[in-house]
């Protein structure tokens, strides 16, 4: 069974996303609203998969999420965020982006998509509306996120 962190702090959007995962025969570990407490559930549950909001209950971004977890045990990540055009993101952070509001059947095609990219490193077509992947890094830019 593949097993997915929420870091939302929404608690209506979480307890949707759940529901919508449950009923599509994934194992939700856990629901965070801060960056402190998905990391904790991150390293005690170790997912296979992450859904995770940009901006969190403690100011903090999503993307400290991924940073602290590493890339010891890899995380599937795909962001759902409304903010999409306020943070640069990057493969670094995490393999897709998902635009708020979506469907139930979109989050679930995109994390079919991001599972798929995390087993064999390409993302398969066809894309949900609002689902982008996150670029390569690119190492000769030295341009920060401005959000």
């Amino acid at each position: 069974m593949v097993t997915v962190l929420i870091a939302e702090d929404d608690l209506m959007i979480a307890d949707m996303t759940k529901e919508i995962l449950v009923r599509k025969g994934y194992l939700v570990c856990g629901i965070a609203r801060t960056v402190a407490e998905a990391v904790v559930l991150g390293r005690l549950h170790k997912p296979d998969l992450a859904v995770i909001d940009l901006r969190l209950a403690d100011g903090g971004l999503g993307t400290d999420i991924v940073a602290q977890l590493g890339s010891a045990d890899k995380v599937g990540v795909l962001y759902a965020t409304g903010n999409t055009g306020h943070v640069a993101l990057t493969a670094a952070d995490g393999e897709a982006c998902l635009s708020k509001p979506f469907r139930s059947s979109d989050l679930l095609r995109s994390l079919e998509i991001v599972a798929g990219m995390v087993a064999t490193g390409t993302a398969s077509r066809p894309f949900p509306p609002g689902f982008q992947l996150l670029a390569a890094t690119n190492t000769a830019s030295r341009g920060g996120s401005h959000g």
